[in-house]
C-alpha cells in the first residue's frame, strides 16, 4: 500500500477505535515480576485468583472487537492473553505445583471452574505437574476431559496434563487410558485414542503391543465419526514400529467377524504411507475373496 492509500486508510479508521486503550508492550523483567507475585500466592487460591484476574486484564489487547471475548471455536470467554503471558506463569508456578501437589490440585480446581480459557490452561498445565501418585488426579482428568469443548485446552488435557503419568509411570497411564475406552465409554474413545499420540510418537517407546491390545476393539468397531483419531494413531504406530503394525492389522483383517474392519480401513487408506496402502489393500482384497 502506498503512503498516499495508508494515510487515508487511517483517516478512514472511527475515532472511537483510535481512542482504545492497546495491550501494553511485554516488559519481560515486568512481566517476570508479576509471575513471581502470583507464585508467592499460590498456597492462597482467593488472592490468586484476584492477582491473576488483574494480570491477565492489564494484557488485554482491548483494540480487538468485542466479539472476540469468546475464544474462536470454543465457547470459553478470553482475555485474549499472549502466549508469553501464560508460559511465564507456567514458569513461576511449576516448581512449586510439582513439590506441593495437593494444593496444586486445589489451585487447579479453582482455575478450572473460573471457566475462562486461560485459567482453563492453567489449570491443565497444573495436572501435568503433579505427581501420578496423587490418587485425587485420575478423577479430574477424566472428568475435564468428558466437559471439555475448547479444542486448546482439550489438547492440554489428552498432552500437558498427562506428562508425568505418560513418562513416570507408563503402565499407569495405559491403565487409564484403557478405562477410556471401554466399550460402555464410547464418549471417552475419542480422548483415549488422542492422549495415546504422544506415547507412539516417542521414538524411545517400544512397548506397543498393551497399546495393540486395548486399541483393537475400537479400531474394529468405532463408527466413522473416529475415523480421523484411528487414521492418526494407525501413522503414529507405523511411524514407530512398521513391521509390527501391518502384522497387527493383518491379524484384525484376518480373525474380526466385524464387516465394518474392511469397510472402515478402505476409507482410511488414502491417509496412510503408499508402502502401508499397499499392504493393507491386498490384504481386504484377499479377506473380501
Amino acid at each position: 500500500m502506498s503512503a498516499v492509500g495508508s494515510g487515508a486508510a487511517l483517516r478512514n479508521v472511527p475515532d472511537t477505535w483510535r481512542l482504545l486503550p492497546k495491550m501494553p508492550a511485554i516488559d519481560l523483567a515486568r512481566l517476570r515480576k508479576q509471575a513471581n507475585r502470583l507464585a508467592d500466592f499460590f498456597f492462597l487460591p482467593d488472592d490468586f485468583r484476584r492477582l491473576l484476574q488483574e494480570t491477565l486484564d492489564f494484557y488485554v489487547n482491548r483494540t480487538l472487537r468485542r466479539s472476540q471475548s469468546v475464544a474462536p471455536g470454543s465457547n470459553l470467554p478470553t482475555y485474549r492473553t499472549p502466549n508469553e503471558i501464560l508460559r511465564q506463569i507456567e514458569v513461576s508456578l511449576g516448581p512449586l505445583a510439582r513439590e506441593n501437589p495437593r494444593y496444586a490440585l486445589e489451585l487447579a480446581d479453582m482455575l478450572w471452574d473460573e471457566g475462562y480459557l486461560e485459567t482453563r490452561l492453567l489449570a491443565a498445565f497444573l495436572l501435568g505437574c503433579i505427581t501420578p501418585q496423587e490418587e485425587r488426579l485420575l478423577a479430574r482428568l477424566t472428568a475435564w476431559a468428558q466437559q471439555v469443548r475448547d479444542p486448546s485446552v482439550r489438547s492440554a488435557l489428552l498432552t500437558t496434563s498427562l506428562t508425568r503419568m505418560r513418562e513416570e509411570t507408563p503402565d499407569q497411564f495405559l491403565v487409564l487410558i484403557g478405562e477410556w475406552l471401554h466399550p460402555a465409554r464410547q464418549r471417552m474413545w475419542s480422548s483415549g485414542l488422542q492422549a495415546l499420540l504422544p506415547m507412539v510418537l516417542d521414538p524411545d517407546y517400544e512397548n506397543l503391543p498393551p497399546i495393540f491390545e486395548i486399541t483393537r476393539p475400537i479400531i474394529e468397531s468405532a463408527s466413522s465419526t473416529l475415523q480421523t483419531e484411528i487414521g492418526d494413531l494407525i501413522n503414529a504406530l507405523y511411524s514407530n514400529s512398521a513391521q509390527e503394525t501391518v502384522y497387527f492389522l493383518h491379524e484384525i483383517i484376518d480373525s474380526s467377524a466385524n464387516p465394518m474392519i474392511i469397510v472402515n480401513l478402505r476409507r482410511l487408506l488414502p491417509f496412510f504411507p503408499a508402502a502401508l496402502q499397499a499392504q493393507l489393500r491386498e490384504r481386504v482384497r484377499a479377506k473380501r475373496k
